[in-house]
């Protein structure tokens, strides 16, 4: 289902609605379906069916990557523990947990994020499909936040995210921003960015307990991004 955001977003896009009302159909069918009766009686028992299994999800999945373009921002939020506690650094929105950067390669979007754990074991920079990266096998919701650059910044922020994937970088465990051998995935991000821009200012910081670091959510809610797609999994 397509959950819209706090009233300051823009409106849906018409695929995001689209996957929205599929997702509607999808609840009510199964609502409907559970409570029928057979001749008896009673109750028809139909299986739940699980987030990874759900073709709600899988459709909503294509409407998102159908909206995808050279640089857009693409969020997730995990469905386990570690980004439960990732989702406590942001300091003004918990939505999302995990963040990375899209880039059209032979007409398809890749996207560029940094992860450590159990899903990268040699914690370097990744270059995974939109439809992996977005995968309700792992991951609870998703979300698209187009960022406010011109092209030809796009060109240099494509060269930047390539340069960084080639180097290899590693995944920043001390989530340290003063540090450029290694990134977080929102430090990732964020030094991408301000590079190809030239901005310093571009995105904000959070400072919290006498540390300076940079949240997810300082990256979509700022005045150069806005989310154009959100989708909870069903």
């Amino acid at each position: 289902m397509i959950v819209a955001k706090r009233l300051f977003l823009p409106q849906m896009s018409l695929q995001c609605r689209t996957a929205a009302i599929q997702s509607l159909i999808g609840c009510v069918l199964f609502l409907f379906l559970t409570a029928c009766s057979i001749g008896d009686g009673k109750p028809v028992v139909v299986a739940e069916i699980r987030r990874e299994h759900n073709p709600v999800n899988f459709r909503a999945i294509d409407s998102a990557i159908r909206l995808l373009k050279n640089g857009d921002l693409v969020l997730r939020t995990g469905a386990d523990a570690t980004s439960y506690m990732l989702r406590q650094m942001n300091r003004y929105d918990r939505t999302y947990s995990h963040c990375g950067i899209v880039m059209m390669e032979d007409g398809y979007p890749f996207v560029y994020h940094s992860i450590g754990g159990e899903d990268n074991p040699d914690s370097r920079l990744r270059r995974d499909s939109a439809s992996f990266f977005f995968s309700p096998v792992s991951n609870e919701r998703l979300g698209i936040a187009r960022l406010d650059i011109s092209e030809g910044q796009i060109g240099k922020l494509h060269d930047i995210v390539k340069r960084y994937y080639k180097m290899a970088v590693p995944f920043d465990l001390s989530f340290d921003l003063l540090t450029d051998d290694r990134f977080y995935c929102a430090e990732f991000v964020y030094k991408s960015v301000r590079e190809a821009t030239a901005d310093t200012g571009y995105f904000s910081v959070t400072h919290m307990a006498r540390k300076t670091y940079v949240g997810v959510d300082n990256l979509f809610d700022a005045r150069h991004a806005k989310i154009i797609c959100d989708v909870r999994f069903k």
